[in-house]
């Protein structure tokens, strides 16, 4: 399995997964003025923008996870529900992290909502430091929201060590449950934005 870029059938999934895994990472945490505009319209908006941008991996139409790099930012990172702890997440990772390089950035910064614990370990097991809490304006439809994060920041060498880790966690023994295709897109099918490396905005 490898990172590709998405593809237009992949448009619909990936909002929803996306959708999905803000509500699980940020619900609790934000304010509920932001809360109401994260509609799953509007992450359909989005990604409908970013989608030139995004890469992810799994079968065309029935995506495991994202990323999306924005100049020196990783801005979003979410895996599946369902493949969470199947070494998705590190792959992503590790492909964003190449992105980053091959454009010349070597100290590249995600956000983190601050209070999600899961989300700061993920950063920190992948070679990310705390660095300060921030203040960052986050798209909302029709303008912008002012949303306090931790700002994670990591200096990226070449080549990445998180390859050889991320081709371990896919082949070991442990492996997600398999949905078929009419499961998954069913509505009570579960989806997470994942082990957000930057669970985000």
């Amino acid at each position: 399995m490898s990172v590709r870029p998405a593809q237009a059938p992949d448009l619909a999934p990936l909002a929803r997964l996306w959708w999905q895994g803000w509500r699980d990472a940020y619900l609790p945490l934000v304010p509920k003025a932001l809360a109401a505009r994260r509609t799953l319209d509007s992450f359909i908006d989005r990604m409908a923008v970013a989608l030139p941008r995004v890469r992810t991996l799994g079968p065309v139409g029935a995506p495991l996870g994202f990323h999306l790099v924005k100049d020196d930012e990783l801005s979003q990172l979410y895996v599946d529900e369902e493949y969470r702890g199947a070494g998705i997440a590190t792959m992503l990772a590790v492909d964003a992290e190449q992105r980053l390089l091959d454009a010349g950035i070597t100290t590249p910064w995600l956000a983190c909502p601050i209070g999600n614990a899961r989300a700061a370990r993920f950063c920190q097991k992948s070679g990310w430091t705390l660095a300060r809490a921030q203040t960052i304006p986050t798209e909302i439809p029709g303008g912008w929201y002012p949303l306090k994060i931790w700002r994670y920041e990591k200096h990226l060498t070449q080549p990445s060590p998180w390859a050889a880790r991320a081709e371990d966690e896919l082949s070991g023994s442990a492996r997600p449950k398999t949905l078929s295709h009419g499961e998954r897109e069913g509505p009570a099918a579960k989806r997470w934005e994942g082990e957000r490396v930057r669970p985000l905005q």
